[in-house]
């Protein structure tokens, strides 16, 4: 169960990635897109830390 958590946290740094990159490709033609793309990029880093500190949380409880 501990190894799906951390798969799960680092998806959530891929899948922003990915938006940045969808945001670069998406600039010069729709900057809504792209503005709302970076939106969903800052929120998953940040849940990527919220699941992080969660996780270290939980582990300490143990």
């Amino acid at each position: 169960m501990k190894t799906i958590h951390k798969v799960i946290q680092y998806a959530y740094l891929f899948i922003a990635v990915f938006f940045i990159y969808e945001s670069v490709r998406w600039w010069n033609e729709d900057n809504g897109k792209a503005i709302m793309l970076l939106v969903f990029a800052l929120m998953a880093v940040g849940m990527y830390f919220f699941k992080k500190h969660f996780r270290k949380k939980m582990n300490n409880n143990q």
